[in-house]
């Protein structure tokens, strides 16, 4: 499992066990985390404990914390990689539901947290279900960025099934917890442990649950430098996850250009002959989208033929452009 030092005081935390445990990893989140807090707190469904690992924050997310019943995991900032952490939340947990729920994420109503568990807890009810896990529709903040919304439009649809690409996400998704005790997340990369564990999950036969109903208000609006770091974790990750894609300069330049062709064609039919920065910024922008996950890629595939378990370089790379990851 995980060696990282273990505290978890009580605080104002009920002695029944609950159904649901949320867990939320945070650091240096104060500008998100009171409305996210009210917004988990006022959900109809209220049989869940409330699970939080924090990375080291040193503004006011640890103050805010202390309004609500929580337990609390403190984890080394130096110490942090995603994978690893969850499994030692999740293995802390008590409930036999086990949801993920990130500090920047505000549930859009108040029965977002049972839209979302829904499909599990009438999975437990049915013997054989296949259902395993859930996430919900994710729909970008007032101040998103023209391409973000382009984006979020694809990948979070109102109504139709989420893209065969995306098995999971977890800033606010839903396991069943015999389904992680079976399949931890995995820990050889930084990045994209829910998507590897929802492609992992696919392999196995099981049943994610896309749940549109379930809305929350999640989005970033990236620096080039930022998004460097994310997407060159995303790319070493992929390496994990699919061994045997051929990425080269050419599948950069096509996806660079493809993506900018559908930007600006969104950005002027959205901003209606304004947008202007947006369509500035949009080379840039996808270069960097589509170059970083390509050098993420070689790293990752340099570790495979290798066998190397450190995971570091990723870590740097992403904490380096976005300390509060």
């Amino acid at each position: 499992m995980s060696n990282l030092p273990l505290n978890l005081p009580l605080n104002k935390v009920p002695h029944r066990v609950p159904r649901v445990s949320v867990i939320m990893r945070c650091k240096n989140a104060e500008e998100t985390l009171a409305e996210v807090l009210k917004s988990l707190f006022s959900q109809r469904f209220k049989d869940f404990e409330l699970i939080v690992a924090d990375s080291g924050s040193r503004d006011r997310s640890l103050s805010w914390l202390q309004a609500w019943p929580h337990r609390l995991i403190q984890i080394p900032a130096q110490e942090y990689f995603p994978g690893r952490v969850l499994n030692q939340c999740c293995a802390a947990a008590r409930g036999d539901i086990l949801v993920f729920l990130n500090s920047d994420v505000v549930m859009l109503g108040p029965d977002t947290l049972a839209e979302l568990l829904a499909p599990l807890l009438q999975a437990r009810d049915s013997s054989g279900s296949p259902v395993k896990a859930s996430f919900a529709r994710q729909l970008p903040r007032p101040e998103a960025d023209l391409w973000v919304r382009r984006d979020y439009a694809l990948t979070f649809p109102a109504s139709t099934p989420a893209p065969d690409w995306l098995p999971l996400s977890l800033p606010l998704a839903a396991m069943q917890r015999i389904a992680w005790e079976a399949m931890p997340f995995y820990t050889w990369a930084w990045g994209s442990e829910d998507s590897e564990w929802g492609q992992r999950a696919r392999e196995c036969g099981w049943q994610i649950v896309y749940t549109p109903m379930a809305q929350v208000m999640h989005s970033h609006n990236y620096t080039l430098r930022q998004l460097t770091g994310r997407r060159y974790i995303e790319g070493e990750a992929d390496a994990w996850m699919k061994p045997t894609a051929r990425y080269s300069i050419l599948h950069v330049l096509l996806r660079t250009a493809a993506d900018l062709f559908r930007d600006t064609a969104y950005i002027l039919n959205v901003a209606k002959g304004g947008g202007w920065r947006d369509i500035l910024m949009a080379l840039p922008r996808r270069w960097i989208f589509h170059w970083a996950h390509y050098k993420g890629y070689q790293l990752g595939k340099k570790r495979l033929q290798s066998g190397s378990q450190d995971a570091s370089q990723g870590q740097r790379m992403v904490l380096k452009r976005h300390p509060a990851a």
